[in-house]
């Protein structure tokens, strides 16, 4: 993903060279799809696997509730941070395979439900990952997804010649050796495993850039910027399930409605500003390249990570609230503050500061993300004054569009 210029579009297993793919038989050459591709959406089998993924990253979540408010909070986000990585890099790799080369034949369809396979077993393996960090389950899962994805590129390379060929295996032996680098978890020292996870992580971000140094894959802009979309879209729904899921909990076991809607409200409002923010600009169009592509789509593990924390946060909010977390207030509610503001910032920086015009439209998300912060020292009314920041930060950044927009001939694009 480092190239500067698009390839010339690829040639198509489908009719009439639509770039679609071909179902004319169960088993198909798999060919590089059109870039230029019309109306390129997402698939129900990428849906599927979406919401297999989303299994994981809730078990991911629900033991960094539990180490959060034990008050384990540094070792509980450094396994979080580990196990997240995972679980969003055998995604982002599928998803710009898939956006390259889905021809949606019979063994396409069943390699990828392999990899939603592996996906499960990984969730099986993360509460022994958190507890006992024991990340033999991890690791399993991790192969089989990996392993999987190994043969898509070799069934790349067997249909291609030249540079694409050479770019397939390159992606293919550049995943294995990354796995058997993985195996350091399962042998090396506990103090010396979140050195080894940071080497592999760096070595595994670097297989794309060196696998496409002479020849980019063909995926699809509108196609990719759907796809995280949609991925998105689903880790802030699990976020609204885990935090009402405390909430009910909390009213439940303990009488607490009232002590517990300012959370409920605040969180709503936190998670319905960052669905606003992240689609208030149509991105797709600044992916010309894979450089710009690149670091949009690995700055997504902030995003993303962030994102699904905010509901754990949230959780231990209520914990803390009933009396089931043995936590400070303050740590409570940096919980839901901390990862808030990460969200908003990356954001800003990923996408959002490319379609803003000025200083008061550059400034709307870096000033909320710094006014969240500031909620962290309001004691138990925390969540709910970090909830209305972000609900007026749309408020103030549909204003400023309106009035540049009203200011100019023509329309301008809308930019929250």
């Amino acid at each position: 993903m480092t190239s500067s210029t698009a390839p010339p579009p690829a040639p198509s297993d489908g009719p009439g060279g639509s770039g679609a793919p071909d179902r004319r038989g169960p088993l198909r050459r798999l060919r590089a799809r059109d870039r230029e591709e019309a109306h390129r959406a997402a698939s129900p089998l990428e849906l599927f696997f979406d919401l297999c993924f989303v299994v994981a990253v809730a078990q991911a979540g629900i033991q960094l509730v539990h180490a959060v408010a034990e008050g384990h909070a540094g070792e509980g986000i450094l396994d979080y941070a580990m196990v997240f990585f995972a679980l969003w890099w055998a995604w982002m790799n599928f998803t710009w395979f898939a956006s390259a080369y889905d021809n949606d034949d019979v063994l396409y369809r069943v390699v990828t439900l392999v990899q939603i396979a592996g996906v499960l077993v990984l969730a099986a393996g993360v509460s022994r990952a958190f507890e006992e960090h024991d990340y033999l389950l991890v690791w399993l899962g991790y192969a089989i997804m990996r392993l999987a994805l190994v043969s898509q590129w070799l069934r790349v390379a067997r249909a291609s010649e030249g540079p694409e060929r050479a770019t397939a295996l390159r992606y293919a032996g550049g995943v294995l050796l990354c796995q058997v680098g993985w195996l350091g978890l399962l042998f090396l020292p506990g103090d010396v495993r979140p050195w080894w996870f940071l080497v592999m992580a760096l070595l595994e971000m670097s297989v794309p850039p060196i696998a496409e140094r002479h020849r980019s894959t063909s995926w699809h802009p509108h196609h990719i910027a759907e796809r995280y979309g949609l991925f998105t879209i689903i880790v802030l729904g699990e976020t609204i399930a885990a935090a009402t899921v405390a909430v009910k909990s909390g009213v439940d076991e303990n009488d607490a409605l009232g002590e517990l809607l300012p959370i409920a409200a605040g969180g709503l409002l936190i998670i319905f500003a960052a669905w606003w923010v992240y689609f208030a600009v149509p991105i797709h169009g600044h992916l010309r390249s894979n450089r710009q592509a690149f670091l949009w789509g690995y700055g997504h593990y902030l995003v993303l990570a962030s994102a699904a924390a905010i509901g754990a946060g949230l959780e231990v909010a209520v914990e803390h609230t009933v009396g089931e977390a043995h936590i400070s207030t303050l740590s409570a509610s940096a919980a839901v503050t901390l990862p808030t503001a990460l969200y908003l910032l990356t954001l800003w920086a990923l996408h959002s500061r490319y379609f803003k015009r000025g200083i008061g439209q550059q400034m709307v998300l870096p000033t909320t993300a710094l006014l969240v912060i500031c909620c962290t020292f309001l004691g138990d009314w925390a969540v709910l004054a970090a909830g209305l920041v972000c609900a007026l930060s749309v408020v103030a950044g549909e204003a400023l569009a309106t009035r540049r927009t009203a200011g100019r001939s023509g329309a301008a694009p809308r930019t929250v």
